[in-house]
Parts: C-alpha cells; structure tokens; sequence
C-alpha cells in the first residue's frame, strides 16, 4: 500500500516539474497542455503567429486550424455575398468604383470565394513581387497602411458589370493561391483561392454601391448577403 501511494505521489511530481517546464519554456504563450481548452484566438496568440510567419516555423495544431475549409450555404436569388469571412473593414468610393474590403484574421477562414457568379475574364500580380519597398500600388486607397502588399486580381464578367475580387497579403507572407482559369464560369459563393497567413480582400464594383451589411460588421464568405438586387442603382 505504502508503495503504491509513493509511486502515486512520484507520478504527481514528475507531472507537475514537466507542466512547470512547459510553462517555463513556452512563456508567454499558452503551454500545450492548456492549448486544448482554449479558444483559437487564446491558444495561438497573435504575437506567436507573428513570430511563426517571420520564422516560417509553423505549429502543426495552428496550421491543421488553419487549413480548414468548411462548407457554405450559399443564398439562392439575386444578391451578392460576401467573398471571405472576416472583418468589413471598409467601404471606399473612388473614381466611380466601389471598393468592399474584408480584414481577415489569423483565425478567420482564409479561402476566398467570388461574390457573384461571372466568368473569369483576367488573373494578373499586381504588388511587391520583387521588391520590399515600391510607389508601384501608392495609389490604391484600400491598401492604406498595409506594408508590402502583393495581389492576385480576378476580374469576372458578370449581369452587374466587370467585378474583380483582389487577393492580398504582405510580402512577408507573399503566398496567394488561385484555383481558377481564364474563361472558367462560376457560381456565385464558388471557391476561386486562398490567402495563407494574408490580411485582406477586396472586392471591386462598378459604380456607387450601397451594401447591405454596415462597415466594423462580421461576414462569413460565401454565406452573407453584403447586396441585394438584380442590378446596382
């Protein structure tokens, strides 16, 4: 009996010195024996995903998180959706464009989806393909603020004019995939790429554009009607 309450309380200690060690070595970021029970956001904390982008050391768990891509309900009729999930950061009017733009998150889903059914007419880079430091995209307004930002931008033919929806992220990151062709017809909600470890989408409409959804608001890709209607007016 003795030695089995010995063994017990020798189990307990290693277990505790290899919690302690845990703590130690991985602080101040969540020890993996706590990450389970917290949420994402918790548990790969911004400032470690940070350091994994810069490293390109990646944590298996986040990168399985990462990658998920769960199924869409797309809605039926005339209306447009949104193309990521994430943040409605902004709505920009300029030289009779409107611009849409979603911030993405670490923990936000990152495959992107077209936001109105079209065929693709145009896939082209547009950003710091080569180099950090560049005037070459100064004047797009919805890349205030980003640094080194690379796109890839898809313009669609669609019933409500030429829409293009731009990949973006850093050139840090500088990995965008796109999963369509020249001449391919989507649906409206189909997946066209993904952004890895990127920051934003945008999605660019002819004219004024009064969306449905109001900026600082969550949208889900594929799923949130951001318009109603058949035509812009």
């Amino acid at each position: 009996m003795q030695r089995r309450v010995l063994v017990l309380q020798l189990g307990i200690v290693a277990f505790c010195l290899v919690a302690l060690t845990e703590l130690i070595t991985t602080f101040p970021f969540p020890s993996p024996l706590v990450q389970p029970l917290l949420p994402p956001k918790l548990r790969w904390p911004a400032a470690e995903v940070a350091a994994w982008v810069e490293s390109q050391n990646y944590d298996p768990g986040f990168l399985e998180f990462f990658y998920r891509d769960p199924e869409r309900i797309v809605p039926p009729g005339q209306n447009l959706v949104a193309p990521a999930d994430g943040l409605l950061r902004d709505v920009i009017y300029k030289n009779d464009l409107t611009y849409l733009v979603v911030a993405l998150s670490f923990w936000d889903v990152h495959v992107v989806r077209t936001p109105v059914a079209g065929v693709v007419k145009d896939i082209t880079s547009e950003g710091y393909t080569l180099y950090r430091y560049s005037s070459e995209v100064k004047d797009q307004a919805y890349l205030e603020g980003k640094a080194g930002p690379v796109q890839q931008v898809l313009t669609l033919d669609t019933d409500y004019g030429e829409v293009r929806v731009r990949l973006i992220t850093s050139y840090w990151a500088s990995r965008l995939k796109v999963w369509v062709h020249v001449g391919d017809r989507l649906e409206k909600g189909q997946r066209i790429g993904r952004i890895l470890l990127g920051s934003s989408v945008v999605a660019e409409f002819p004219g004024h554009v009064e969306f449905a959804v109001p900026v600082q608001e969550r949208v889900v890709g594929g799923e949130t009607i951001i318009f109603n209607g058949a035509k812009f007016q």
